[in-house]
């Protein structure tokens, strides 16, 4: 494949998202993944609610919109009826983490033989930049301008640690896509991840860390430095869970 070709999973449909968004990146190598596998006529990709709302736009294979949250569900409502299909969720922190936090968990207890890709830029993108479940401590957000005080709000989820201890998954890693050593990797667990399913292994995920200059308020470059600087001592990257074996960092 072409460095500078488009993947064929792709359409020629210009994304949305804003200047310095890294939501491109995972996309394409969501798309690379699945034109390197041959998939691509057999993948279902179900698109959630927040700024990937439009990933059905994107993705050049069968898509489904589902409601806030419930992607997972309807992720394996569709691989129970096919269970031929390589089925895939792309959704972001605040649809994840919050409102469908039940779903998620639920779904990796069972096992269920989907794969999620999971985007965490530590706020809600498309309705403002409010603070959410993987909002940092002390980050300000439009609705913690002062920074998430740990005392009222809590502290964030670290989903990848929280899904890896239940005994479903097959599958789970956090990656980064902030500099191309860390893009290099997310294609990797990504692919693995696909892989996983495809061998029916069962329930698999991959979170990755992302940026979001709009609502950080910060020029894109400043933006990629923050998440190495910030956000991966929070959110260390690496590999949960594997039913091959279990590592961590």
């Amino acid at each position: 494949m072409q460095a500078l070709a488009r993947p064929q999973a792709l359409t020629e449909e210009k994304f949305h998202y804003c200047p310095g968004c890294t939501h491109g990146i995972i996309h394409r190598l969501v798309a690379e993944t699945i034109d390197e596998l041959g998939i691509g006529e057999k993948t279902v990709g179900v698109a959630s609610v927040g700024c990937s709302v439009l990933a059905y736009n994107y993705f050049n294979v069968d898509m489904q919109q589902a409601a806030h949250g419930r992607a997972p569900a309807v992720a394996t409502g569709i691989k129970r009826v096919l269970p031929d299909r390589v089925v895939f969720t792309y959704q972001g922190d605040g649809d994840l983490v919050s409102i469908g936090c039940g779903e998620i968990v639920h779904a990796a207890a069972r096992g269920e033989n989907i794969t999620v890709i999971f985007v965490n830029n530590a706020c809600y993108g498309m309705t403002g930049g409010q603070m959410a479940p993987t909002t940092l401590p002390n980050q300000p957000t439009t609705t913690s301008p002062g920074g998430r005080d740990v005392k009222q709000a809590g502290y964030p989820i670290r989903m990848a640690e929280m899904l890896a201890t239940l005994d479903g998954p097959a599958y789970i890693a956090r990656t980064s896509v902030h500099n191309p050593k860390h893009v290099i990797k997310t294609k990797k667990a990504i692919r693995t991840a696909f892989e996983m399913q495809m061998q029916q292994r069962g329930f698999s995920m991959v979170e990755v860390l992302s940026v979001c200059p709009t609502n950080w308020r910060m020029k894109p470059v400043d933006a990629l430095q923050w998440l190495e600087n910030n956000m991966l001592s929070y959110y260390p990257v690496g590999v949960y869970k594997t039913v091959l074996q279990e590592v961590r960092g």
